[in-house]
């Protein structure tokens, strides 16, 4: 995804997949500490289910959906995290492993042990 988009307008914002099916809203969007680059998004798949969490690369953003390229079903079997608190670095990398992409090659882009990945407050705050 574009980095020098201002994470802040994805809140809010309706996430599809990769066959066009509503997956749900981006509740928060979660930086790289060490980047600052928006990284996960947490999609809100429905009205009393918990969030899931989606990388915001490959997905892309047409300036008012995002388009996440994996089907809804292994969107919603993303491994289940609190939202509001950082993703720690062992997260992060079940979440690549379970979307099955690779880890950024740019060791800037992937935090220290020691470091956590930051959120962008969402629609409570």
């Amino acid at each position: 995804m574009q980095t020098d988009i201002d994470p802040r307008i994805l809140i809010g914002r309706k996430a599809f997949d990769r066959d066009g099916v509503k997956i749900g809203t981006v509740d928060e969007v979660y930086l790289d500490d060490a980047t600052g680059d928006p990284e996960w998004a947490a999609v809100r798949t429905g009205l009393f289910s918990r969030d899931a969490f989606v990388p915001l690369e490959p997905s892309r953003f047409d300036g008012q959906v995002l388009r996440v390229p994996f089907e809804r079903a292994l969107i919603k079997d993303a491994p289940d995290f609190s939202v509001g608190r950082h993703l720690s670095p062992e997260q992060e990398l079940q979440l690549y492993h379970h979307y099955g992409l690779d880890l950024p090659v740019d060791p800037s882009a992937v935090a220290p042990p020691d470091r956590d990945f930051g959120r962008v407050a969402g629609s409570d705050g």
